[in-house]
């Protein structure tokens, strides 16, 4: 497929689904790290839409203790849905910035438009974590261990029914990268879901170019296209400090920026979406300026 020559950002600045402040900020701290200025050097018309409007945890009620504040991520997530809907109906390529992984309930929703034309989606999800929770598993009650559950429609009806459809994605074109820290209750949630999932001793086994390769062969199967949702929790701490739920053991900076390039290669991704960014938790940025480097890389930087 062409790559598309326009890109829209959406700012989704959602802290509601995390356990730590913060992350609100990180659709800020990657804009400041030059992403519009730097993705328009790659020859891209870019136009940032500014922000989604999310609530503020100091003022308003948290809910039930099993999927914390509910009502008002599903609406955050719903005008963020619409926007992305709005952005892949006018041929431009949806760039959402987390905020927490809850954010990506609304922008797979959105991306999900295809289906208007008769086609499908596969996810790419590259996470330290399932996110395939759901309020009777969750040990938290934080939503942003929840999200792929609600695209694949087995999450809260609130999420997992955005826009009126579930599921969003068909759990056969989804693949999770990277994973190492399952919840002992989520273990079986995954098993049973029909995700493909690749740990990091898979990444470590096969190495990241098969898993890579693999990964897009199983989302691009008969899909219109790849939406891309990474976690910068993915990275290695070492590399990416300023992340809420840090896991030791994660990719290495090469590695993060050989799956941007191999996704790239594909010409099969449609969107993508880059999240937990907290710069509260980060040393001088440098969590956002890597997550920058990495959609650039994602968006056709190359070395050469």
């Amino acid at each position: 497929m062409m790559r598309l020559s326009r890109i829209a950002i959406i700012g989704a600045p959602l802290d509601l689904g995390a356990g730590r402040r913060g992350v609100d900020m990180g659709p800020s701290a990657l804009r400041l790290a030059g992403l519009g200025s730097r993705l328009m050097s790659l020859g891209y018309k870019v136009e940032d839409l500014g922000n989604v409007f999310a609530e503020q945890q100091e003022s308003t009620p948290s809910g039930p203790s099993n999927a914390k504040y509910l009502p008002q991520i599903a609406a955050a997530c719903t005008v963020l849905a619409e926007m992305v809907e709005k952005e892949i109906d006018d041929n431009r390529f949806p760039l959402v910035l987390g905020g927490d992984h809850s954010v990506a309930i609304g922008t797979v929703a959105g991306v999900s438009a295809w289906r208007r034309r008769g086609e499908k989606i596969g996810v790419v999800w590259i996470d330290a974590h399932a996110d395939m929770n759901t309020p009777e598993s969750s040990p938290s009650g934080n939503v942003h261990g929840m999200p792929l559950a609600c695209c694949i429609g087995r999450g809260p009806a609130d999420l997992a029914n955005l826009l009126g459809h579930s599921p969003q994605v068909d759990p056969a074109n989804v693949v999770l990268i990277g994973i190492r820290d399952v919840d002992i209750t989520e273990r079986e949630l995954v098993r049973q879901s029909g995700v493909t999932a690749f740990t990091m001793r898979d990444i470590d086994e096969r190495g990241l170019r098969d898993v890579m390769e693999r990964a897009i062969v199983i989302a691009g199967d008969g899909t219109a296209g790849i939406h891309l949702s990474l976690d910068m929790d993915a990275v290695d701490p070492d590399e990416a400090p300023g992340v809420g739920t840090p896991v030791r053991g994660g990719m290495t900076y090469r590695e993060a920026h050989l799956a941007m390039e191999i996704i790239c290669d594909s010409d099969r991704m449609i969107s993508m979406e880059l999240v937990e960014v907290n710069p509260v938790l980060d040393a001088a940025n440098r969590t956002a300026m890597l997550g920058v480097e990495l959609i650039l890389s994602a968006m056709g930087k190359r070395i050469l």
